[in-house]
């Protein structure tokens, strides 16, 4: 069922079940205004542009409910506590909790007590760092090594050679 506002003209959309015979009073959602409505098809007398009636009533004047503004209550500043609810001698006394100035000391075990820890990471990075200095150090000292030990040329050209496709396979998964 839809139920117009006679006030404002604004409609609303109301399930059939809920207006009985006997009516229901409403309410506009936008305007505030009120009136007894009662279903669509079972009212015989009505009136265009005023509200519906029980059969046998004479008519009431109609008066629209303006909503008056609301008070507002005036309220006494709060007192402030004589204790503070946070206090050590309030929950004490309240909740049996003590506390103390001092801050508890953490628990080292033997072995802890002179171990710093580097960190997986930072190992990492030293271990790269590591790597790629001494893979600089055989390449300027190529030629040195070649000429005091020969039999190591074949080992390093493989392990730069190695090194260079290395490179070339990392550019490659980069470039595409």
């Amino acid at each position: 069922m839809i139920l117009n506002c006679n006030s404002c003209g604004k409609k609303f959309v109301v399930p059939d079940s809920a207006i009985t015979a006997s009516g229901r009073m409403v309410q506009c959602g936008s305007c505030g205004n009120k009136w007894k409505q009662f279903p669509v098809g079972k009212v015989k007398n009505t009136q265009p542009n005023s509200r519906p009636q029980k059969e046998g009533s004479r008519p009431k004047l109609v008066q629209q409910n303006i909503q008056k503004p609301k008070k507002i209550k005036k309220t006494a500043p709060k007192k402030t506590r004589e204790i503070n609810l946070y206090s050590p001698e309030y929950l004490a006394k309240k909740h049996g909790i003590k506390i103390s100035d001092a801050k508890p000391e953490k628990k080292i075990n033997k072995q802890e007590k002179g171990k710093v820890s580097f960190g997986f990471y930072n190992s990492l990075i030293v271990f790269i760092f590591f790597v790629i200095a001494l893979s600089r150090i055989l390449y300027f000292a190529q030629g040195f090594i070649i000429l005091n030990i020969p039999a190591t040329e074949y080992y390093l050209n493989y392990f730069f050679e190695s090194i260079r496709n290395l490179f070339e396979i990392w550019r490659d998964l980069i470039t595409y």
